[in-house]
């Protein structure tokens, strides 16, 4: 492996602008997920359907995926970021304030998603654009801030189903976050570079070539993956140990805090490791947790499988995001846009062909998929780097 010179970060105002937006993220991504099975429970309502939720979110994120680039081109990407943000709070509110009503709380997971990922993805171009050859270890910076407030999530909504507010009144927390940063930092941002237009202007109409899509495909794996362990790692590892199904569940945090070990480290990383050989080695450590968590029946061996896997995962969404944009021409507000889609398809499908198998075969030979997706992965990076673009 050649190690590259390195590159600094620099971390200015406007970048932790976006991490601190992003962190406002996390506690809807964060919330709405660990709200859900109480939702379900207030509203009486099955497994199957309380999973229409995740669809909505999936389609919310399609939808202003799609929309994405007019967005950028009449607001630009400032206005964006907000704008998701006050979606946001605004599909998290309606949650909150209709929780036993199915179509309202659908629609808020929808609204709440789908404009949250305008700030997800217009943050992440922002930060590519702005940091250049650190872009990837922004990214992945990034991503660390989400998945380190996503961890204290779970406690909030905890605390307040314990408490006379009520649950809900824990989603309260992404509107208070979004207005108290508007507040703060309301008026930074990344400068405009005088180049950008030019830069970008003769590629305007030009279509995305194969390597585009090939990135897009990688990305589409990495998601489904993570959403596997996400959703369906605390069920195998209940049917590989034993384990009742509410210790079971621990077995997430596991996973989660090998996602924010690995993206604190992969933020350093990215500077000094050439991308893809990162990313191929993520893979294969992501490869090595899963085969330790599939073969466990031990409960020690099962958390320490799910940790190795998580610490691999957590490089695979940014290296995946950063991949896209790198291939994208310099346009990397459509780039994010369709990033977001193919996202969206990832999550929408990839955990519900897991459950689909698992009825069929059983979760553990369902999981199967994993290595599956990862051979795809690595094979998309090799072809996707056998010559330059």
């Amino acid at each position: 492996m050649t190690a590259i010179a390195p590159v600094r970060l620099i971390r200015d105002r406007a970048t932790w602008l976006i991490y601190l937006q992003l962190g406002a993220f996390a506690t809807y991504l964060y919330g709405l997920s660990t709200a859900l099975p109480l939702l379900r429970i207030d509203q009486g309502i099955s497994q199957a359907v309380a999973g229409l939720h995740g669809t909505s979110m999936a389609l919310g994120g399609i939808i202003t995926g799609l929309a994405l680039p007019w967005l950028t081109r009449r607001i630009g990407r400032r206005a964006v970021t907000w704008t998701g943000l006050a979606g946001m709070s605004v599909g998290t509110l309606l949650v909150a304030a209709a929780p036993t009503t199915l179509p309202i709380t659908l629609l808020g997971y929808g609204v709440a998603s789908g404009m949250a990922s305008l700030t997800l993805y217009s943050g992440m171009a922002a930060l590519d654009d702005h940091h250049g050859p650190a872009g990837p270890a922004a990214i992945s910076e990034a991503n660390a801030v989400c998945v380190i407030v996503g961890i204290g999530v779970p406690f909030v909504v905890s605390a307040a189903a314990q408490s006379v507010f009520g649950w809900r009144a824990a989603l309260l927390v992404p509107a208070a976050l979004t207005a108290l940063l508007a507040l703060l930092m309301g008026r930074v941002w990344i400068p405009e570079r005088k180049d950008a237009a030019a830069g970008t202007a003769p590629e305007a109409g030009s279509r995305f070539g194969w390597r585009f899509y090939l990135a897009g495909a990688v990305l589409f794996c990495c998601v489904a993956m993570e959403f596997c362990f996400n959703l369906w790692a605390a069920k195998l590892f209940s049917d590989q140990t034993g384990l009742p199904a509410a210790v079971a569940a621990t077995a997430v945090a596991a996973f989660t805090a090998g996602l924010a070990v690995g993206r604190l480290a992969g933020g350093r990383l990215a500077l000094r490791i050439p991308p893809t050989a990162l990313f191929i080695g993520a893979l294969l450590v992501t490869a090595a947790g899963w085969a330790i968590f599939w073969l466990s029946e031990d409960p020690v061996f099962s958390y320490l499988g799910l940790a190795v896997s998580g610490l691999g995962v957590a490089l695979h969404f940014p290296m995946a995001l950063s991949r896209v944009l790198a291939v994208s021409g310099g346009r990397r507000d459509q780039a994010s846009a369709l990033a977001s889609i193919f996202a969206g398809l990832a999550v929408g499908s990839g955990p519900f062909l897991l459950g689909a198998l698992a009825d069929g075969f059983g979760t553990q030979q369902a999981f199967l998929m994993v290595p599956v997706l990862i051979g795809l992965a690595v094979g998309g990076l090799l072809i996707g780097s056998g010559r330059r673009a």
